[in-house]
């Protein structure tokens, strides 16, 4: 999180501490409710489904946006950027805390998300071709922002971090299962991934293992890439039905650090396999989701997914997708 009060310009961003994870858990569990954990039928392998989909904002972006608001003095205001998923968490908790919000989005953020949004009592500034170049925007807003601005990152934030990795409690928590566990994670900016592996450490037992499995798209490999290097590399980044996954990392985001040495494995989803994903769960299971939500089906049902001892556990990570996109990937 970025205070500016003072004029402070430096993005100083520290690793989450146990004290933010015991916050995070406080602050989510008092105001939202568990989200399901759904038992999908995939054939020849058992799988659970974390409808992150089932959020009143229709993603996981809620949990950390909840988590960071939740812990900036009085009288501060929010700056934050965002795909979409994060503002509607940041305007959530908005509305919830009686915190002032302004968001930046790119003007090519989805239009489900963009109409949503514009409903909601925050101020939205729409700038840039891209999530990079909006994310670069509102840095640039950040550093000459008034006393009391509080700017808070989608992913490089330690209580971001730390809300984003209580998804983790729950699913422990709702398994009636024992033995190994294997959770997939989708990852773009990797603050859920660094959340939920940090938490796995702590959670996991000898005879529990809990093991990571981040998901990337082939269009956009930003964390396999920085995790190859040991640091953030630009890469070029294609066009993706999952808008929610795609950009690279603010430079010097923790995220790569966390995650690094600490997960089983990052695997790529192409654009083919992300669509067969979301007719799955339309036809099979009767869910929405938005492209980067089914990324994690995808990778179990492409086979990327290794066979893992146990339960596996995908987290459907939101559902927010336009509905004319929706309806050209069920058709085709």
């Amino acid at each position: 999180m970025l205070d500016t009060t003072g004029g402070s310009s430096i993005r100083a961003i520290r690793p989450p501490t146990e004290t933010d994870f015991t916050h995070a858990r406080s602050v989510v569990a008092a105001n939202l409710s568990p989200t399901p954990l759904f038992a999908a039928s995939i054939p020849g392998r058992s799988c659970s489904l974390k409808l992150e989909s089932m959020q009143p904002t229709g993603s996981f972006k809620v949990r950390g946006a909840l988590a960071a608001m939740s812990g900036v003095p009085e009288g501060s205001r929010i700056l934050a950027v965002s795909a979409g998923n994060h503002a509607l968490g940041i305007a959530w908790a908005s509305q919830l805390l009686g915190v002032p919000a302004t968001v930046v989005i790119a003007e090519t953020a989805s239009p489900a998300k963009r109409a949503k949004l514009e409903q909601l009592p925050i101020e939205l500034v729409r700038h840039g071709k891209s999530y990079d170049e909006a994310e670069a925007y509102a840095l640039h807003l950040a550093r000459s922002a008034p006393v009391g601005t509080v700017f808070i990152s989608a992913y490089n934030d330690p209580l971001v971090i730390a809300g984003a990795s209580t998804v983790l409690d729950e699913i422990v928590g709702q398994s009636k299962q024992t033995g190994p566990l294997t959770v997939v994670v989708p990852t773009s900016g990797g603050g859920l991934l660094a959340g939920v592996t940090m938490r796995a450490s702590e959670l996991g037992t000898p005879d529990r293992p809990i093991a990571v499995i981040g998901v990337e798209l082939e269009t956009s490999p930003a964390m396999s890439t920085a995790l190859a290097a040991g640091h953030v590399v630009e890469i070029p980044v294609g066009k993706t039905i999952a808008d929610g996954m795609a950009g690279n990392f603010e430079p010097g985001s923790i995220t790569v650090e966390l995650i690094s040495g600490r997960i089983a494995g990052v695997v790529a989803v192409s654009e083919a396999e992300i669509g067969a994903a979301l007719r799955s769960l339309a036809s099979e299971h009767g869910l929405i989701a938005e492209g980067a939500g089914a990324a994690t089906l995808a990778a179990i049902l492409a086979g990327k997914v290794g066979d893992y001892e146990g339960e596996i556990v995908a987290i459907v990570s939101g559902r927010n997708i336009a509905l004319p996109l929706l309806a050209e990937v069920l058709g085709s």
